[in-house]
């Protein structure tokens, strides 16, 4: 839990520093990928319909996000980053990762190895979904 309490709080100062809500920066790092479907989101985030609009339509209201039509399904909408909202996510991503990592510093490298194998595994076995990937993959 403590390890959760200090991720989450590094996380949530990088967000703040960089003008966004922590689910903001959330919804940024997943759609740095691609787009996705309302739907989509909602099951990724966990969150209901009715918020994941709020947070939508306030992400949108930022310029940072914009709703366009689905190729597949005329009803449907899906979200996608402006450019905007693209650079502003990479520079997110790429500073929370560092600010992380800087929680590492004072492991060796076999001991950062074997953490990353662990958390992988933990990752892996509990089919986290493969959201947060790195901005080149």
């Amino acid at each position: 839990m403590r390890s959760t309490f200090l991720v989450n709080a590094v996380y949530g100062e990088s967000a703040r520093e960089h003008g966004l809500t922590t689910q903001q920066g959330q919804l940024l790092c997943v759609l740095m990928g691609q787009p996705y479907g309302m739907g989509e989101l909602s099951a990724m985030l966990g969150l209901a319909k009715s918020s994941l609009t709020g947070l939508v339509d306030r992400t949108e209201r930022n310029g940072l996000v914009r709703r366009e039509a689905d190729e597949r399904d005329t009803r449907a909408v899906r979200v996608a980053l402006t450019a905007r909202g693209g650079r502003l996510a990479r520079d997110f991503y790429t500073e929370t990762c560092r600010r992380i990592e800087e929680l590492l510093d004072r492991l060796d490298d076999a001991d950062r190895d074997a953490l990353a194998r662990l958390l992988g595994r933990v990752v892996r076995d509990n089919d986290a979904p493969a959201v947060f990937l790195e901005p080149n993959e």
